[in-house]
């Protein structure tokens, strides 16, 4: 029997609630009912016989976690880049260990990769994948992606090495329409499976003004979120935005990372066309991007969606990222009060269950699958992750929102379910083979950074 799934329908039960849903609301004690891949109902108390009934007294329930953001491809690489600034990471990453990434190498870090997001609490991965010089590369991407069970978005990239002689800088080389066209006929022929599409291009900080103007153009035609890096040195097309929002190619669908070094009236303007906005907290700060931009959508009146960006550098856990943003945007406010009033504020500015939002909801709507996913509702994706609360660390719980988001890391996900199917349970990652993958891992991220020249510390 597959333990994935051991009933037709299954209820848990007595757990605390966290729907991040305005109908449903929160429950101090109630159950959900799934049944195959969706969820029927939710209630304090309901009656289901013919449902396999999983006991979570004493567990927080709340929407999978979406990571909206990281390059999963440099799992094998983790911990390497850890003391590198932006400027070294584009040196010794894109420029250098990049180029000696095979087909497998990038297969084996995305599967380890999407595992330990499960293992973490997340059950939406938007997978960046800009470390595919070939169809096989990217074939090996998706591949692993579905072997792992997780639910991915799956960001088509490019490569960014320096150019051989009379090969033109990778800012001027378009986003190739036929990978698009033949994923599009192949793995990612519907919108509505466990697997999505998108597109991560180079936009105007990192492309000449025609290539981002064609890929912006072969996004929309496609219907993909087309998502893009901003920030990090001089940009490519300087006033390209503006010349994209003038054309009408900037609105919806338009997705930027990090935005750090945009102008107030550029971001102002980005946010009222509809531009999302996916923010890499500790990232960003350890890199030199600059201060998250969260305090600034607030105060626009939305919210960012959140991702972790590089194991290369930091560790891959969503309630980690979500506690960084909220702290990292405290102390801006704290010290922008101190600075303005003399005094801190009265009370905090930025709450704890935001910061819940911006791991869950937010990410969904960034993705366009809120109606699916980031939030525990009837009709919704069963995507749900089950904090074990009974920890000596997490108790007495007074605020549920609070203990998820500011005490509780990965040991305390005992369950993760994707589309109704248990990707963890009681603890443990329901994935065959771990201790294999693990090694192939270790080996490809050995093999690579040898190549290179680099110097490895042993474990």
């Amino acid at each position: 029997m597959d333990e994935h799934r051991t009933a037709p329908r299954i209820l848990i039960a007595g757990a605390t609630i966290l729907s991040m849903d305005g109908a449903v609301g929160d429950l101090p004690r109630g159950d959900i009912l799934i049944e195959d891949e969706r969820i029927v109902a939710i209630g304090p108390s309901i009656a289901a016989d013919d449902a396999e009934r999983v006991d979570a007294t004493g567990r927080i329930a709340v929407p999978g976690f979406i990571n909206a953001h990281m390059h999963t491809w440099q799992t094998g690489l983790r911990s390497l880049a850890a003391d590198w600034t932006l400027l070294e990471y584009f040196r010794w990453v894109h420029a250098g260990l990049a180029t000696c990434f095979r087909p497998e190498d990038v297969g084996i870090a995305t599967l380890v990769g999407a595992l330990g997001q499960i293992d973490a609490g997340t059950t939406t991965l938007v997978d960046w994948c800009h470390n595919n010089p070939t169809p096989e590369h990217t074939d090996a991407a998706v591949e692993a992606l579905t072997q792992s069970g997780i639910r991915a978005a799956f960001f088509h990239g490019s490569p960014k090495p320096d150019p051989r002689p009379g090969e033109p800088h990778f800012s001027e080389v378009p986003h190739p329409r036929s990978e698009v066209e033949r994923l599009r006929r192949g793995p990612f022929a519907s919108d509505e499976g466990l697997m999505t599409l998108g597109l991560a291009i180079l936009g105007p900080h990192y492309a000449t003004l025609d290539v981002a103007r064609a890929d912006f153009r072969l996004a929309r035609e496609f219907g993909l979120v087309a998502s893009m890096h901003q920030g990090g040195g001089a940009a490519k097309s300087p006033g390209g935005w503006e010349t994209l929002i003038a054309e009408g190619l900037v609105g919806p669908g338009i997705n930027v990372v990090h935005g750090n070094d945009l102008s107030d009236a550029l971001f102002s303007q980005l946010v009222d066309l509809g531009v999302s906005f996916s923010v890499t907290p500790e990232n960003e700060m350890t890199q030199g991007h600059g201060f998250p931009v969260t305090g600034r959508l607030l105060k626009r009146g939305v919210a960012p969606s959140l991702g972790v960006d590089l194991e290369s550098v930091l560790a891959g856990d969503m309630m980690g990222v979500g506690r960084i943003a909220l702290g990292m945007q405290r102390v801006l406010d704290n010290t922008d009060s101190r600075r303005e009033a003399g005094v801190i504020p009265s009370t905090s500015t930025v709450r704890v269950r935001q910061a819940l939002e911006w791991i869950t909801i937010e990410g969904a709507r960034m993705l366009g699958l809120d109606r699916r996913v980031g939030s525990l509702a009837p009709g919704k994706q069963a995507d749900i992750t089950l904090i074990d609360a009974r920890a000596l660390h997490l108790q007495p719980v007074h605020d549920p929102v609070a203990t998820v988001v500011m005490q509780a890391g990965r040991g305390d996900v005992e369950a993760v379910m994707i589309a109704g199917r248990f990707r963890k349970r009681n603890g443990r990652l329901l994935a065959e083979g771990l201790d294999d993958k693990i090694t192939r891992l270790a080996r490809s991220g050995a093999r690579i950074v040898d190549e290179l020249g680099l110097k490895r510390t042993a474990a």
